[in-house]
């Protein structure tokens, strides 16, 4: 143990004698661990933020379809529905007695690229994303009227909008299509970013998307006919579709079997989902960029590792004198070898300590501009199981390249005894 200690202290004052050569190597990989440290957390949190998109939702109902294509536009708002579901059938699943809630979800309609969600107040109770985290309001407050609308974060943020502003939608998902310029919407609150496609979206009610359309028929405006806003109460607007349905269960046990009877109802082609499966099996499909990204990281972090290595091999020259010394004092060709070692282990230990305090340093400062600008969650916390075998694999990695030099250190020390060549 005395032995290992003298090597250790040695190894120390030979690498600070060399500072700032090894200086620059430290930062390599430094260099290394910020991006396969940072990346693996990047992949983490935008698998888990897409993964949960939504949670504590049992099931998300809509027309017969794709189950994919039904998650993407009832949770990611892409798309459109081929078809709608009835509303009766909506209220004959609403009122089963396995369904402890329900949030419908009726969509179509845009605003300037963004889209248009029409729903009920649930919809900001009950709706979770990341594992159970709830919405909440950044300003302003819920609509409670016809004309009323709640913008995501990022709809806020990049249009300037903001609690009082007045907006007015578009038909369909284009930005080309007809406005409804005559039935304009007061803004009345803002969501707090979510990192969700929530940020994404505009959020109307359920009357509202019947209020703006009461004028229109297939898809158009009825030539002759126009109903002033001040007149839209007068008309029914109870929704007579919706787009789909999120359900929550008062006992997750009867999950599979309400939906199989959802799935093989008779009085309408109805497919009942269950979201995290659906997201899952869509993450596979769209989830490959990410080995792109580990693939890149790694081979800078051989790069990095190649300089540590070509470094102490580029010194060994005007350190033979010193390792004769040593080997006068009684240090053993091992010894040279467990020194050099010791050596490499130092520095790859102290840059995966500096990448990781400047990786820390990053996220926090840059973590709430990544949450508006991209919609990833990122924050401080301790490395993950991953995140810890990554830097284990950095720090074996770096001695092993130690070796290298260490061994040809040894075969020098052999050969040199007190009086090395130069």
């Amino acid at each position: 143990m005395r032995k290992i200690a003298t090597l250790a202290s040695l190894a120390a004052r030979s690498a600070w004698n060399r500072r700032f050569t090894l200086l620059l190597v430290t930062l390599s990989i430094s260099l290394s661990t910020i991006l396969l440290v940072g990346i693996e957390r990047v992949r983490g949190q935008v698998r888990a933020g897409f993964v949960q998109a939504i949670s504590g939702t049992d099931l998300v109902v809509g027309a017969r379809g794709s189950h994919i294509q039904l998650i993407l536009y009832a949770v990611f708002h892409m798309g459109g529905a081929t078809n709608n579901m009835g509303w009766d059938s909506a209220q004959a699943i609403m009122a089963r007695p396995e369904v402890a809630w329900a949030v419908p979800l009726s969509m179509g309609d845009s605003h300037r690229g963004y889209p248009v969600v029409a729903t009920t107040n649930d919809f900001f109770t009950r709706f979770r994303y990341r594992s159970d985290a709830s919405l909440r309001m950044a300003e302003g407050r819920e609509f409670a009227d016809i004309f009323e609308v709640v913008l995501g974060s990022e709809v806020a943020s990049r249009l300037g909008y903001s609690d009082g502003s007045e907006i007015t939608l578009t038909h369909g998902g284009d930005v080309r299509g007809i406005e409804h310029s005559d039935k304009p919407f007061l803004v009345v609150g803002v969501l707090a970013p979510t990192g969700s496609p929530v940020d994404r979206s505009l959020y109307i009610n359920l009357e509202s998307m019947e209020a703006i359309h009461v004028d229109w028929r297939g898809g158009a405006p009825i030539r002759g006919f126009s109903v002033a806003k001040d007149q839209v109460r007068r008309f029914d607007l109870r929704p007579k579709a919706i787009t789909a349905m999120l359900l929550g269960l008062k006992d997750r046990r009867s999950v599979f079997a309400l939906q199989r009877e959802i799935q093989s109802s008779k009085t309408e082609a109805l497919s009942a989902v269950l979201p995290g499966v659906a997201l899952d099996q869509l993450w596979g499909l769209i989830g490959g960029w990410e080995r792109v990204l580990v693939l890149v990281s790694l081979m800078v972090t051989f790069t990095g590792l190649a300089g540590l290595s070509s470094t102490i091999l580029a010194g060994l020259g005007e350190r033979r004198r010193e390792l004769a010394i040593l080997r006068s004092t009684g240090a053993s060709p091992l010894d040279i070898v467990l020194l050099m070692a010791m050596e490499g282990f130092f520095l790859t230990l102290a840059g995966i300590m500096l990448g990781l305090l400047i990786l820390g340093i990053l996220v926090a400062a840059l973590a709430p501009w990544i949450l508006d600008s991209y919609g990833i969650a990122l924050g401080l916390s301790p490395p993950t199981a991953m995140e810890w075998l990554i830097i284990l694999g950095i720090l074996a990695l770096g001695v092993l390249t130690s070796l290298i030099p260490a061994f040809r250190a040894y075969f020098l020390s052999l050969s040199d005894g007190l009086s090395p060549t130069t």
